[in-house]
């Protein structure tokens, strides 16, 4: 939904010429502008405000909670349509190609497509990411690899998927072979699983060192960590917990748990390199890793990315939860655009592939990125082939039965639901 918000009589005839260009989507609240703005902006995907730059931020600032979440928000003032919150400019550049006006985009390196790679692959960044961001945005080539896979959402036409570009932007967990490179930017998704078996007093500097090679031997970049994993009775090893927290990686957090499992659920995990341990499990290190990516992967495939290496009283490997396609079903709720949820437009414009009816897509057309492609069947199989599918739906959306080889969610527009 988008909000159109104006003050005088003025304003409010200039909103409501916006908001019948902008289609069924655009509503016009009554009243005042403060009261109407709170009560609908847990709902809005979008507002534009015919006010002055001062006092929309005045009339936002108190609202804004998540930039995954919040609403995009264009000023409309002065002959200008300003983008302001949210990654608006795709917005403030419409608005000001129906009223005539000049866009000025204020989010071209916080907001732009690589920000929000990084943000949704849940990774770490290298590189000169404003710089490579503002490029793309100037319309530069950029090449794009994407060697794991990722279901990524529909990316600029400049982005590019072989050849050569002036930028390069690589997704991966591993660490490139050679000195870095002008003109590179790595996204470091977490990945990876490393699980870690120790005799009894194993010293944190063992640990650290087996750690290290993992990068040094292997070619795996810590950062892509997710999670490490061992045997239940070796949590309580104090060179486990002091070497991950030397590497940054504190066993308490959410960011890189610590897993643990019993003897008997590790015996049964088939690793690639067995050995005859006097604990009766045949392996710690690979088990663990891969029992630990089976877990985190939600029923996904997984696999060995480093098996495991031996250090002083110590054994490392790492597993690596592969990525699978995405496909959300998406309810456009009862019908009226007032009625859809931010969660159901954020599935929308991360989606590189839009199914559904010619009505349901005419609905939310104005929501999805410049090259997404829309189809009007084939959701499942597109998913299944590993890309980004947002399926869409009247009410609370489209049913699939049966199994489905992709990662699956929901979201429905009726605000009540969720």
């Amino acid at each position: 939904m988008i909000g159109v918000f104006a003050a005088g009589e003025a304003g409010r005839r200039a909103a409501a010429d916006l908001a019948g260009l902008l289609g069924p989507d655009a509503v016009l609240p009554d009243g005042p502008v403060g009261p109407a703005l709170r009560a609908l902006w847990p709902r809005l995907g979008s507002a534009v405000f015919f006010l002055g730059t001062e006092a929309t931020v005045r009339l936002v600032a108190p609202l804004v909670r998540d930039e995954r979440s919040d609403p995009g928000v264009v000023c409309v003032d002065a002959g200008y349509a300003v983008s302001l919150l949210g990654g608006a400019d795709a917005l403030a550049e419409r608005v000001a190609d129906v009223l005539g006006l000049r866009a000025v985009v204020t989010s071209a390196s916080a907001d732009s497509p690589l920000d929000e790679l990084v943000e949704l692959l849940d990774a770490t960044a290298d590189g000169d990411l404003a710089g490579c961001g503002e490029a793309l945005r100037l319309g530069e080539p950029v090449l794009l690899l994407n060697p794991l896979g990722f279901p990524l959402p529909a990316l600029p036409d400049n982005v590019l998927h072989r050849g050569r570009g002036a930028w390069t932007v690589l997704i991966d967990d591993r660490v490139p072979e050679g000195p870095p490179k002008e003109r590179v930017v790595r996204i470091v998704p977490r990945t990876l699983v490393v699980g870690v078996g120790s005799g009894t007093g194993v010293p944190a500097s063992a640990v650290s060192a087996a750690l290290a090679r993992l990068e040094e031997d292997e070619g795996l970049d810590l950062r892509a960590v997710r999670a490490f994993a061992t045997l239940d009775r070796k949590v309580a090893e104090q060179g486990i917990a002091d070497a991950l927290e030397d590497w940054g990686f504190w066993h308490g957090s959410t960011t890189a748990p610590l897993l643990a499992y019993p003897g008997e659920e590790l015996a049964v995990v088939p690793v690639p390199n067995p050995a005859d341990l006097a604990i009766g499990i045949p392996s710690v290190a690979e088990a663990a890793a891969l029992r630990g990516a089976v877990e985190l992967s939600a029923g996904g495939r997984v696999e060995m990315a480093a098996e495991k290496a031996k250090g002083d009283n110590v054994t490392v490997a790492a597993a690596r939860v592969l990525p699978r396609g995405r496909l959300a079903l998406v309810g456009l709720g009862p019908g009226g655009a007032d009625d859809r949820t931010p969660r159901a437009e954020a599935e929308l414009r991360r989606a590189s592939v839009v199914v559904g009816s010619d009505e349901c897509v005419a609905q939310v057309r104005h929501l999805l990125r410049p090259g997404t492609r829309v189809r009007a069947d084939g959701a499942v199989g597109l998913a299944e082939s590993g890309a980004a599918v947002a399926f869409v739906g009247e009410g609370e959306g489209p049913v699939v039965t049966g199994t489905v080889h992709a990662d699956v969610v929901r979201v429905t527009g009726v605000p009540s639901q969720l």
